[in-house]
């Protein structure tokens, strides 16, 4: 028994550690970093420099109070940090930027025990604690790249066939308002396909919660395939789909668990898109599925054999 370890995943049979598969993440998100520093300006650089070292930096904070051992050297509360920012605009002050770190991994992680512990998503839950606490969170910066004076997000005014919105090229290289990370698809699709080739995730997830809004999408406009590409463009759907939905601790491990999790994800953004307050409803949906992931692996798990 002296021999048994027990660790949070990855397990040490698998070959990878905490910190590869964090490093892995930071590398898929690069492209999108990189992106938002072209397409928004050098607020963007500010606003991820402020998240990452706010998120590290609390993490040192809080243990060293608590006399535990120090785990910045797994990336993990890097990671945070830079997905914290990508789902932030340039509107936002620094102060809140630390405000909204410090509750991720302080009371999000560490409260509760740390990497591999927390029931949601430290990034999401705190970017919509800021959506609630702060109103500078809820809109979205111009891009620097186009001659538009107003950062209204696409979904703020998106419906089927409405007119003045970018295009469907515009959309897909971020040429429109919206947070610094959530705006350029194709980058967002480069960091995908790094993240598989790497096998840090499966292709499941994604695809379902993205498809799943395609489909509500298309039926509700009565089958207006722009509008339903758009829907899919538009807002943080590929960022939480790819980057935040995926996340190992908070989404459930079997496969069935993880398409009905996926499903339930796609199906919550798209209502909260297009009928309550809100205009975009990924964070929100991610969050409240984090939250019913003990009862969909207790729902989707398979009988063991020879199991009552």
């Amino acid at each position: 028994m002296s021999q048994l370890h027990v660790s949070a995943a990855p397990h040490i049979h698998s070959g990878n550690t905490t910190s590869k598969v964090m490093r892995d993440v930071i590398i898929a998100l690069l492209p999108a970093a990189i992106a938002s520093v072209v397409l928004f300006g050098m607020k963007s650089l500010i606003l991820i420099a402020a998240c990452m070292i706010s998120c590290v930096a609390c993490e040192w904070i809080f243990n060293k109070a608590a006399g535990k051992k120090c785990t910045c050297g797994d990336l993990s509360a890097a990671v945070t940090g830079l997905l914290l920012a990508l789902n932030l605009s340039t509107n936002v002050p620094v102060w809140q930027c630390v405000v909204g770190s410090a509750f991720a991994i302080i009371i999000v992680k560490c409260m509760f025990g740390g990497i591999g512990r927390n029931i949601v998503n430290p990034a999401i839950a705190a970017r919509v604690f800021m959506l609630v606490a702060f109103s500078e969170v809820a809109g979205g910066a111009a891009c620097v790249l186009t001659d538009a004076t107003t950062s209204a997000t696409p979904l703020e005014t998106l419906a089927p066939g409405a007119e003045g919105l970018p295009t469907l090229m515009e959309m897909f290289l971020g040429m429109h308002g919206g947070t610094i990370g959530e705006t350029c698809a194709a980058a967002l699709l480069i960091g995908f396909v790094y993240l598989l080739v790497r096998k840090v995730i499966r292709c499941h997830v994604p695809v379902v919660f993205v498809g799943t809004v395609f489909v509500c999408a298309l039926v509700y406009s009565g089958f207006d395939v722009v509008y339903a590409v758009q829907q899919v463009l538009a807002g943080g759907l590929l960022l939480g789909a790819i980057f935040m939905a995926t996340d190992y601790v908070t989404a459930p491990v079997n496969l069935r668990g993880r398409i009905v999790f996926a499903v339930g994800c796609g199906l919550i953004t798209f209502v909260i898109r297009e009928f309550c307050a809100y205009p975009e409803g990924v964070s929100f949906s991610i969050l409240f599925m984090n939250l019913l992931t003990p009862l969909i692996e207790e729902w989707t798990d398979k009988e063991p054999l020879g199991g009552i």
